[in-house]
């Protein structure tokens, strides 16, 4: 997935450039910039590579996902609707808000289950949060209607899927807010950074001000702007967003590499009966950062993910046994250790994790293995690399 297996010249004349004026703030010091405006420049790159109206760049992709919630009204006590199957930031993100995360079931795109999301609805629903893991993405067209029908808002966090597409449109531009992370292991990377990407012009105001203190960037003195509402720091760097600019003017390359990579596997792993792949929705297109795919059941797939360890196939995860990305091991979510008291709201919120079971999405990511697709892998190394897994995985289904 990441592009800083790729880094070159463009990168370090993007942040040279920075360098060479000395501003490293994204905002003011208008004077000594000799022109450069990184984070500027790497917004309106963006909202061309998301066929979107409006991106704000933020410090994080976990930054986004809670600048894109508060800037649409999301806070104490709502109910975000989220899939068990995600990077522990989609949960801290909706809580630092003191809104509580509703998790849901996923099914065989592994992502949110419509069915699953519509049982979760209460009145206190404020929004559904798409998580579009893996490079793929879920049911978008189900899960549209579904927020239409009760007016919600539509969230989606593409951070694992820059490049993927449904139906023609970009992930990240389809639902109301788009949040995206740019940190070292994204497909396209900053160092650290994210972005929200609307089309609503209110929220994008929002976001605006939101992540840089509640500064209305009204004029060119900043100490003359106005405070319209309370903000906090979610600001990006200009050297964050030098490497980005350049990455992104590269993602295209990258795309293509990806998808070059991914089929080889794919074909090859093809020919196993056994082995079956995540399900893409009608329409959709994806950025193939991973190749997920189904094994019969857990045993075997707690052999093959052990296999390809020792056979020095790596950067393949099953997330069963996996600490950050399932709900099975977030005990801490499920505890509530927190270093500071979590709001009643918010604690009563949270009881269903007491009780409240996950068997569909169990039998789903008990026998998923997904493997990362890399940039630098020369085409013979990819044909060994897919040659090795087969090697495996028969061997473990005999």
């Amino acid at each position: 997935m990441p592009g800083f297996e790729l880094f070159g010249d463009l990168e370090r004349k993007e942040v040279n450039d920075v360098l060479d004026n000395g501003v490293l703030m994204r905002y003011g010091f208008d004077g000594m910039r000799n022109g450069h405006w990184k984070s500027k420049e790497l917004e309106t790159a963006l909202q061309d590579t998301f066929q979107a109206n409006h991106v704000q760049l933020v410090s994080s992709g976990t930054a986004a996902v809670s600048v894109a919630l508060a800037s649409a009204g999301v806070g104490a006590g709502d109910e975000v609707i989220m899939p068990c199957f995600t990077f522990v930031a989609s949960f801290e993100a909706i809580m630092m808000l003191g809104a509580i995360p509703v998790l849901v079931d996923i099914d065989d795109t592994l992502g949110l289950d419509p069915e699953a999301v519509k049982a979760a609805i209460t009145p206190k629903t404020k929004a559904i949060m798409v998580v579009q893991m893996c490079g793929g993405m879920a049911n978008m067209s189900a899960l549209l209607a579904i927020s239409k029908t009760n007016n919600l808002l539509l969230v989606e966090d593409a951070c694992q899927a820059i490049g993927g597409t449904y139906n023609g449109k970009p992930l990240g531009s389809i639902g109301d807010l788009g949040c995206f992370s740019f940190d070292f292991v994204k497909t396209i990377t900053c160092g650290e950074g994210g972005a929200v990407v609307t089309n609503n012009e209110s929220y994008y105001t929002n976001a605006d001000h939101y992540s840089d203190h509640g500064h209305d960037h009204v004029g060119n003195d900043r100490g003359a702007e106005t405070h319209p509402f309370l903000g906090y720091n979610f600001r990006i760097s200009e050297l964050h967003a030098a490497v980005g600019l350049a990455q992104v003017k590269r993602l295209p390359e990258f795309i293509a590499v990806q998808k070059k990579n991914f089929n080889i596997i794919k074909e090859a792993l093809s020919e196993i009966p056994e082995v079956t792949f995540r399900t893409v929705p009608e329409g959709g297109d994806e950025s193939c950062a991973f190749l997920s795919f189904f094994l019969p059941d857990l045993e075997i797939a707690n052999k093959v993910s052990s296999a390809f360890k020792e056979n020095g196939v790596d950067a393949c995860f099953h997330y069963f046994n996996n600490n950050w990305h399932y709900i099975r091991k977030w005990d801490h979510l499920k505890d509530m250790k927190s270093l500071f008291p979590i709001s009643a709201e918010v604690k009563n919120g949270l009881k269903y994790l007491e009780t409240k079971t996950f068997e569909k999405s169990d039998h789903y990511i008990a026998r998923n293995i997904s493997c990362l697709i890399k940039l630098s892998w020369t085409e013979e190394e990819v044909k060994a690399r897919a040659s090795k897994m087969v090697e495996v995985i028969k061997s473990c289904l005999s």
